[in-house]
């Protein structure tokens, strides 16, 4: 005895019908990808470069002959280095760097946006790092802020057990900007606009209710196909006209 199929059932499309699908909407899914694809390139590529440069700060202490120093406590140099981690990138700072440079047409919290600070993993070094459209601004800046820090530093020294915070390695002027990536944003969407006009492909197929072929008829409404109407117009007789 033959088991009957449920509506339900028949009706579940099958990886080849979604291919069938895909197939006939491909014009869509290009379409959309080369729209997405070449309106984020074309944005990347109006956008202003962006550089960036980085200085590396060591945070070390001053010897002395307190034996509770923190130069024989490689834990308590690394808990202070992110202290001073955060201490970078505070407003002393910055206000400092923008009287050392001259920096008039930018005030201290514009400057801040762009700077940032990262303590190395288990280390005593801090790679302060700063963005600006110009490269060798970046390089000035990130320069600056190293210089201002540790002398800011040197200066609470005496109430912060003798700490101190050296340039390891300066800053130097970058070649190539970080942002914008046009190749990097144009992949991006090309990928999503593949699988957005995937997306726009299956929903103009569900909302078109016209039959593609005779098979689909047979398929869906599970009754055999005799024949097939060709689709024809009719002509209007020459008595009709007058």
């Amino acid at each position: 005895m033959l088991e009957e199929t449920s509506p339900e059932r028949r009706n579940t499309p099958s990886p080849r019908d979604l291919l069938r699908v895909l197939w006939r909407r491909l014009w869509v899914i290009v379409l959309v990808a080369i729209v997405l694809m070449g309106s984020a390139t074309g944005f990347s590529l109006l956008q202003a470069p962006t550089y960036e440069a980085s200085v590396t700060l060591f945070i070390g202490q001053k010897a002395t002959d307190d034996s509770t120093n923190l130069s024989g406590n490689v834990e308590g140099v690394q808990q202070l280095t992110t202290t001073m981690t955060e201490a970078v990138t505070t407003l002393p700072v910055a206000q400092g760097v923008v009287e050392e440079l001259d920096l008039s047409s930018r005030n201290a919290e514009g400057l801040l946006e762009n700077l940032s600070a990262e303590q190395q993993i288990e280390t005593s070094l801090i790679e302060v790092t700063y963005r600006d459209t110009d490269p060798q601004r970046a390089q000035l800046v990130a320069n600056t802020v190293g210089q201002v820090f540790s002398e800011q530093v040197e200066e609470l020294s005496p109430r912060a057990s003798g700490v101190t915070a050296t340039v390891l390695e300066p800053a130097v002027a970058p070649e190539t900007p970080v942002n914008p990536d046009p190749l990097r944003n144009g992949l991006l969407a090309l990928v999503f606009g593949v699988l957005l006009g995937a997306g726009l492909a299956f929903l103009l197929e569900y909302l078109d209710d016209s039959w593609s072929s005779p098979e689909e008829v047979e398929r869906v409404s599970g009754v055999p196909t005799f024949g097939i109407i060709p689709e024809f117009e009719v002509l209007e007789s020459k008595e009709g006209k007058k």
